[in-house]
This record gives C-alpha cells, sequence and structure tokens, in this order.
C-alpha cells in the first residue's frame, strides 16, 4: 500500500481526535464515574486501530510532540497535526456542549492545588507517550509491528483516568484540554479561560521526558549499541514506579475500578518494556523466574537481585508521590475484621496466580506474541477483585513496601510489608514448583537457546520492517 496523501492524515486527526474529545464530554456531562474512563480509554482504541495506517493516529499534541522530538515524525507534519488536532478538540467541545445544553471546566478538582493536577498530567502524559514510542515505533529493537498497539495505548487512559483523573480531570491531552476550557463558556459555571494553557506546560513536559527515557531503554533505534544491564533496571524502575503509582492513586482516591485500573497500568508497561527488561515489575515474578531457571538473565543471580532492589526502590518512590499528590495515606494490612491467616491465604494463592500465568505465557518456548500481556495484567484485576477486600491484593513486594512506607511517613506503623512480602514469595515459589509439574516438555534437552530475554514479550521477528502506525509517517 502506498502512503496516505497529506489530506487524509489530517482528515484522520481530526476525526479521532474529534471522537476523542466528543467521548470525554459526554462522559463527563453524564456523570458516569464508574465506566467514564473505560469508555474514553475504547474510543481511542478503536480510532487507533481503525486510523493508525493512515495518520498514525496520533489524536495528541503531546505524542504528537514526542514522535517529532524522537524523529519518527518530522517537525512540520507534527506541527501542521497539533493544529488540526486542537481544532477538533474545540468543535467537540462545542458539540458536546451545545448536545447537552451544558459544560464543565478545566482544572485541579476541589481539594487537589495545581501543583497535585500538574504531577498527575505530567506523568500520566509521559506514560502514555513513552507506551505509543515503545509499542509503535520500536521496530529497530524488535517490538514492532506487533497486534498490541491500539490496546496498550487506549488502556494508558484506563491507568490514569481511574488514578489520575479524581485530582486533574485526567487530561493527558491538550487536545482535550483545549476542548474543555473553550466549550466552558457555555457552562452555568464558567470561571475563565485559560486554565487548558497551564495544562499545556505539564503535558508537552511529560511528551519530552518520555522521548528521552526512550533513548536510555532503546539505544538502538538511535544507532547506539546499548546500556547493558542499566538499560533493564530503568525499564524495571519506571514499569514498577507507574504499577504503584496508579495503585497508590486508587488506593489513596478510593477509587471504585481501582483494580481495573491498576491491572491496565501492569499491561500497558509490560507491552512497552517486555523485550527489553522482561517487565517483570514484581521481585515475586523476578523469583519464580529465578527457580524455575526460565529464560537468561544477563549476570544471574546478581542481576536478579539487582532487579529486586530497583523494583522495591520503585515502589517505594512511587507510594510517596502518590501519598503527597493526594495528601494522604491509608494503613496496609488485613482489611476490615479479616485475619493475618486470612490475609496470608489470600496474598499467596493470587501471588502464585499471578507468577504461574507469568511463566506459563511468556517463558515457554513458544511464548503468546500478542496477549501475553493482557494475559498477566487480568491476573491483577481477578486477585484484586476476589481479594481486595481481604487483604488488599497486593501481590507484589514492591507495592507492600511502598505503600507501608508511606503510611509510615504519614505516622502509620511500618512492619507489615514484610510479613506480605513473605506471602508473596511463598506464592511464588510454589508457582515456580507447579510450572515444573505442569510443563516438563520446558524443561528437555535444547529448550533454551543462547541470548533468550527473561521474560514478557520475548520478540518474535527481529527483522528490519518498515515502520507502521505511529512511525509510518516519518
Amino acid at each position: 500500500m502506498g502512503e496516505a496523501p497529506s489530506y487524509s492524515k489530517y482528515i484522520a486527526e481530526f476525526v479521532g481526535t474529534y471522537l476523542l474529545v466528543f467521548t470525554v464530554g459526554c462522559n463527563v456531562l453524564k456523570g458516569d464515574g464508574i465506566w467514564a474512563a473505560t469508555s474514553i480509554a475504547s474510543v481511542l482504541t478503536v480510532s487507533i486501530y481503525a486510523l493508525g495506517g493512515v495518520s498514525g493516529a496520533n489524536f495528541n499534541p503531546a505524542v504528537s510532540l514526542t514522535l517529532a522530538a524522537s524523529g519518527y515524525l518530522d517537525f512540520v507534519t507534527a506541527a501542521i497535526y497539533m493544529c488540526v488536532q486542537l481544532i477538533a478538540g474545540v468543535a467537540a467541545g462545542f458539540s458536546y456542549s451545545l448536545l447537552l445544553g451544558t459544560a464543565f471546566n478545566n482544572g485541579p478538582n476541589p481539594g487537589f492545588t495545581w501543583i497535585s493536577a500538574g504531577v498527575a498530567e505530567f506523568l500520566y502524559t509521559f506514560m502514555l507517550c513513552f507506551v505509543v514510542l515503545n509499542v509503535a515505533c520500536s521496530d529497530k529493537s524488535g517490538n514492532c509491528p506487533n497486534q498490541f498497539y491500539g490496546l496498550a495505548i487506549g488502556f494508558v487512559i484506563v491507568a490514569g483516568g481511574y488514578g489520575a483523573g479524581m485530582i486533574s480531570g485526567g487530561c493527558f491531552n491538550p487536545a482535550v484540554a483545549m476542548g474543555i476550557d473553550a466549550s466552558s463558556v457555555m457552562g452555568e459555571h464558567f470561571s475563565f479561560f485559560g486554565m487548558s494553557f497551564l495544562y499545556w506546560c505539564f503535558e508537552f513536559l511529560g511528551a519530552l521526558v518520555a522521548s528521552g527515557m526512550h533513548r536510555i531503554v532503546r539505544p538502538q533505534e538511535y544507532g547506539f549499541d546499548g546500556f547493558g544491564i542499566v538499560s533493564n533496571l530503568v525499564c524495571e524502575f519506571l514499569g514498577t514506579f507507574f504499577l504503584v503509582l496508579t495503585v497508590g492513586f486508587n488506593v489513596y482516591g478510593g477509587s471504585k475500578c481501582g483494580a481495573w485500573s491498576i491491572a491496565a497500568s501492569l499491561m500497558c508497561m509490560i507491552y512497552a518494556l517486555g523485550n527489553v527488561s522482561g517487565a517483570h515489575f514484581n521481585p515475586a515474578v523476578t523469583l519464580a523466574v529465578v527457580l524455575s531457571g526460565r529464560g537468561k538473565m544477563n549476570g544471574g543471580l546478581v542481576a536478579a537481585a539487582a532487579y529486586i532492589a530497583v523494583q522495591i526502590t520503585a515502589g517505594i518512590s512511587a507510594a510517596i508521590v502518590a501519598c503527597f499528590t493526594v495528601g494522604r495515606a491509608h494503613y496496609f494490612g488485613p482489611v476490615g475484621t479479616h485475619s493475618w491467616g486470612q490475609a496470608a491465604v489470600a496474598e499467596i494463592v493470587f501471588t502464585f496466580v499471578l507468577c504461574f500465568v507469568v511463566l506459563s505465557v511468556a517463558t515457554t518456548k513458544e511464548p503468546s506474541k500478542d496477549m501475553f500481556g493482557f494475559a498477566i495484567g487480568s491476573c491483577v484485576t481477578v486477585g484484586g477483585l476476589a481479594i481486595g477486600g481481604i487483604s488488599g491484593g497486593s501481590l507484589n513486594p514492591a507495592v507492600s513496601f511502598g505503600l507501608d512506607t508511606a503510611n509510615a511517613i504519614k505516622g502509620g506503623g511500618w512492619m507489615n510489608c514484610l510479613v506480605y512480602t513473605a506471602f508473596e514469595l511463598a506464592g511464588a515459589c510454589i508457582a515456580a514448583g507447579i510450572f515444573f509439574g505442569t510443563h516438563p516438555s520446558e524443561f528437555g534437552k535444547g529448550t533454551k537457546k543462547e541470548g533468550d530475554l527473561p521474560l514478557h514479550g520475548m520478540p518474535y521477528n527481529m527483522r528490519m520492517r518498515r515502520r507502521q502506525m505511529y512511525g509510518s509517517m516519518s
């Protein structure tokens, strides 16, 4: 297929951005807080799949900026895209306002400051742009082409919408911010126009930082040989950080869709970084990998220890950021009247589920090519809903250390994370043992190849191919 003419690309960017902002407005004005972020994520996902082959499906000036800064899109085209997206956002804003007879303002939600809103917008715009670069552009390092790109990008909105939406409204997109801001003049409680420009600062900063971090985790994309274990450890830090950050925002904010949001954050970062570090993001997963002898971690036990240290550090850092952004922490331990024995069984069983699924879908001779991230992330949906009301559903020592440390900083106790970690590591050990029993053929001669990556998303196509979707515009 030949390259689409310029006007087709501009039409595609207008349509995709319009649908995104229109869906945002209808959900907010309808007042359905439970499914709003899922609806918005879904329209982004389907629009990416529908129009990615035409324009690259940016639908977001921050995404266009990060692509231009990373060399996947020329700056002239990026500038035109950004103008089209902003116009589409304003058109959509007035459309939903006329449809429903009212509008709403942009800005921090009641009880939160501009600093809190800025942190939320920066972090999840960074995550969105970072995932785009990794799942839709990184063909030189073997992560593209794939079929999960739309799911991974769209569901960043599920992660951030439920987690940070209560703080800033969850724009993560200058076109969304502009559409809301411009149409707010039609609302009953209009304050003033201009809020969106502050949002732009945080969002564009997130886009630029995402471009910089992409160079560190995938130096091959920029003509460098690589940074060895450093890239892996940066991946483990970023993936664990956004997982625990999303946990913190949902827990501290009292989200009704916490498990769904946290699962989405894990899935998106696994798809983004799986074929670099293996995307463990969990000391229990790292232990299960080591015990089962799956994959090949350069550095062996030393590398595994480094992974675990970075994961714990990232978990604590993320929980502290979430704690001070939201302004409160949360007791970490058995929920309500449930006993430690009940919490132990809950954590062991569902950490086992998580680790066993990881080993089964991502470390076998023929790992899942496109569904591994969804399968692993869904374990958090399973465990979070099943035992969230019993133990809290941590399933991860990095989460346990993070939430317990944030609680201690706010004046609570600190020791429960050690007990939870023991439960979670026990679940990992059981998973490795059961994997031996259920997959004996995986341990025959010649099942491991030199150079295999440790876990999720082992590269299944390392051939050089034409950049697709976001990268096709360059």
